[in-house]
C-alpha cells in the first residue's frame, strides 16, 4: 500500500489514462445543461476537455503540526462547465497522501533477534486520475484532496491517525457549507456548485481514507468504494502480537510510511510528530496499544451512514484479505448498506481486470447513491466473487451462504508429510519437532519433500471439490526451547503432480497467546496452547487435490527474522486446523473420508 503500492500507479496517477474503446456509449454532446440517464446509468454528455478547474485550501479543525493554526487541506476541483450556469452536481472524491510523490526512505532492519520480555520533489502539480474524464462527462464533479502533511496541505502525516481523518472529512464539510476555504490569494472559496452529496473512492491508502471518514458518520458522505483498503492499521503492521510487514515491504512500519509521504514544503515542523510515531508504534513487543486503537476503524462501524461497495483481491498480500473481511462483517453487524467485490488478483484496482463491467458497476452505484436514480444498485446479491478460472459469480452474501467450520487433525510424520484427517486421534501426547530458519521462504519449505524447519500434514486426495469461504484458524499445543519465537501456519493446495500452491497463511507471537495487547513470558520446555486465525480466503480445492497444513516458525517474507536455531515441538494429537467449508463438516468428511 505505501509507496509504489498501486496507489501511486492507480488513483494517484498524474496523467489521466484513456478509457478502452467501447466503454463510452456516445460522443459528448455540445453545451448540455443537465445530466442524462439511460438504463440507470449516467451518460457521457459533458465535455471533460471543457471542465472548470480550481483549487482551494480547506480549514480542518485540527492542528497536527502544532503551529497554533488549524491545518489546511489542499483541494483541487474539476467540474463540468455547466456548473458555471447554475447546474449543481454531486462529487466523486479522492483523498490521498500520494498526490505529491514520496521521499527516499529506509525500512527497519528485520534480521534481528526477537524481543524477550522481562520475566513476569514533486510531480506535475495538476492532480488527475483514470476515472476523471469518465465521471466528468457524466455530470459528476471530481475532487482531490492532499492528505495532511503532503503536497500543499499543512499538518502532519500520521499513518492513519485521527488528524488525517479530520483533514479528509473537512472537505465533505466544505462541500456542504460547514467549513471555510480560501484560494491561493486568501479569498474565500465556496462550493455553491455542489449538491453536498459525495462518494469517496480510492485504492490502498487512498481507499483507507474513505473507511476512516465513513467511520465518523459525517453528513453528506453518501457512499464509499474502498479498494484494497485498511480497516485496522494494527493488522497491517502487526498480527497477534507479532511484528509483520506488508507483502513486498519487509521492514516498513507506520513511521516509515509517514516519512515517505511527508512531502509538504516545511521539512522540519513534523519531525517531532514522526519521532513520536516511531516510539509509540512499538516494534519491540508488537503489542496492541492506544496508538493502534486510534487507527482501528472497526470499532466505529456503528457510526457508518454511507453505503459501502468494498473491493479486494483474494491474492492481496499487501493489504491482506482480513482487512476487508473484518470491515464487511462489522458493517453487516451494524446494518450498513453494503456489497462486496472479490477478485483473484492482488493489490490492484478492478479497472485493470474488467474495465467495462467495473465502470458500469461504479456508474450504477454512484448514479443511485449520488443522483438518487432508482436503478437497483442497492438490490440483488451482495457478493460478486471471481473464481480461480476467471469466471465471475454472484451470491447472496460473503462468506458464502452455507459455509461452516470443519476441523482436521494431524497425524504423526510431519517432518516429511503426516496425515490430516477429519477424525481426531486420541491418546497420549505425540510431539514432533522443527527448528526455525528464517532464511528459507514459505514456498521453499512447502516444496521440500522433507525438512527439519517445518512440519507438514496432508489429507487424502479430495473425492469431490471442496470450497473454503471465510477464515481458517489453527489450534496448536506447542513448546519452545527459547523464550521468544515466531509461529506461522500455512494452508496449501497440493496438486496430483506434487506441485503446491499456498492458499493462505497467518502468524502469531506466542508471548501474546492470551491477548494481542499483553506480552507474557514463555518458559522454555512448557507446552502452551497457541490459537490464531489465518487470513480469510475463498478457494476451491479441486477433485484429486490434497489440503495440506504446514507449521513453521519465522516467515521470511512477513515476520522478523531472528538467527536460525530456535526449536519448536508440536503435540500432534492436541493440534487441529479448522476450515470454513461450504457444506460444513458433512461436506469435508464426504470429500476426505468417504467411508
Amino acid at each position: 500500500m505505501p509507496r509504489s503500492r498501486l496507489s501511486l500507479l492507480s488513483v494517484a496517477v498524474v496523467v489521466a489514462l484513456p478509457l478502452l474503446a467501447g466503454t463510452a456509449t456516445a460522443e459528448p454532446a455540445a453545451g448540455p445543461t443537465e445530466p442524462v440517464f439511460e438504463d440507470g446509468q449516467a451518460q457521457p454528455v459533458f465535455d471533460p476537455g471543457d471542465a472548470v478547474r480550481e483549487e482551494a485550501w480547506v480549514r480542518a479543525d485540527v492542528d497536527s503540526d502544532r503551529d497554533g493554526v488549524d491545518d489546511r487541506v489542499h483541494v483541487e476541483v474539476v467540474r463540468p462547465r455547466a456548473t458555471e450556469q447554475g447546474l449543481r452536481v454531486p462529487v466523486v472524491y479522492q483523498a490521498s497522501p500520494y498526490f505529491s510523490g514520496g521521499n527516499p526512505v529506509t525500512n527497519h532492519d528485520v534480521d534481528v533477534e526477537l524481543h524477550v520480555p522481562t520475566r513476569p520533489a514533486g510531480p506535475d502539480p495538476r492532480i488527475t486520475s483514470r476515472y476523471e474524464d469518465y465521471f466528468l462527462s457524466r455530470g459528476f464533479a471530481v475532487v482531490y484532496a492532499e492528505s495532511l502533511g503532503t503536497g500543499e496541505s499543512t499538518g502532519c502525516p500520521t499513518t492513519g491517525g485521527e488528524n488525517e481523518t479530520v483533514g479528509a472529512a473537512s472537505v465533505i464539510d466544505w462541500l456542504n457549507g460547514r467549513a471555510p476555504a480560501r484560494d491561493a490569494e486568501g479569498a474565500p472559496v465556496t462550493a455553491d456548485w455542489s449538491t453536498g452529496k459525495a462518494g469517496m473512492i480510492g485504492v490502498s491508502y487512498n481507499g483507507t481514507l474513505p473507511n476512516a471518514v465513513a467511520s465518523t458518520g459525517i453528513d453528506g458522505l453518501e457512499t464509499i468504494v474502498p479498494i484494497a483498503a485498511i480497516s485496522d492499521w494494527y493488522d497491517y503492521y502487526r498480527e497477534n502480537g507479532a511484528v509483520v510487514a506488508p507483502g513486498g515491504f519487509q521492514g516498513e512500519d507506520a513511521d516509515v510510511l509517514a516519512e515517505y509521504v511527508y512531502t509538504r514544503e516545511d521539512r522540519e515542523i513534523c519531525r517531532p510528530v514522526i519521532d513520536e510515531l516511531a516510539a509509540r508504534q512499538d516494534r519491540v513487543t508488537g503489542d496492541h496499544n492506544a496508538f493502534w486503537h486510534e487507527r482501528n476503524y472497526l470499532d466505529d462501524a456503528h457510526r457508518v451512514r454511507a453505503s459501502v461497495l468494498a473491493v479486494h483481491g483474494l491474492g492481496d498480500w499487501n493489504v491482506t484479505v482480513s482487512q476487508v473481511a473484518d470491515w464487511y462483517e462489522a458493517l453487516a453487524r451494524n446494518g450498513v448498506e453494503r456489497k462486496i467485490w472479490l477478485h483473484q488478483s492482488g493489490h490492484t484496482d478492478p479497472y485493470y481486470l474488467r474495465r467495462d463491467v467495473w465502470l458500469s458497476t461504479l456508474n450504477r452505484w454512484f448514479s443511485h447513491y449520488l443522483y438518487g436514480i432508482d436503478n437497483g444498485a442497492d438490490a440483488g446479491p451482495r457478493a460478486t466473487v471471481q473464481r480461480e478460472d476467471g469466471t465471475w459469480t454472484r451470491e447472496a452474501d460473503w462468506p458464502a451462504p452455507g459455509a461452516a467450520d470443519a476441523t482436521l487433525h494431524p497425524r504423526a510424520g510431519g517432518a516429511e508429510r503426516g496425515g490430516l484427517d477429519p477424525r481426531p486421534d486420541r491418546g497420549r501426547p505425540v510431539f514432533e519437532e522443527l527448528t526455525d530458519d528464517a532464511t528459507e521462504t514459505v514456498e521453499e519449505l512447502v516444496d521440500a519433500p522433507a525438512s527439519p524447519h517445518r512440519l507438514a500434514y496432508t489429507t487424502d486426495p479430495a473425492g469431490k471439490p471442496v470450497r473454503l469461504s471465510g477464515t481458517p484458524r489453527v489450534d496448536l499445543r506447542i513448546a519452545f526451547d527459547r523464550p521468544a519465537a515466531n509461529v506461522t501456519g500455512v494452508l496449501v493446495d497440493r496438486a496430483p503432480d506434487g506441485s503446491a500452491h499456498v492458499i493462505t497463511r497467518g502468524w502469531t507471537d506466542p508471548q501474546n497467546r492470551h491477548h494481542r495487547g499483553h506480552t507474557q513470558f514463555v518458559h522454555p520446555g512448557v507446552p502452551y496452547r497457541v490459537a490464531f486465525e489465518l487470513q480469510p480466503q475463498d478457494y476451491v480445492l479441486e477433485t484429486g487435490h490434497r489440503l495440506e497444513f504446514v507449521v513453521l516458525s519465522s516467515d521470511h517474507d512477513f515476520t522478523l527474522r531472528p538467527d536460525p536455531g530456535t526449536g519448536l515441538a508440536v503435540d500432534v494429537r492436541r493440534t487441529s486446523v479448522t476450515v470454513p467449508v461450504v457444506g460444513g463438516e458433512r461436506s469435508l468428511r464426504g470429500a476426505f473420508d468417504p467411508a
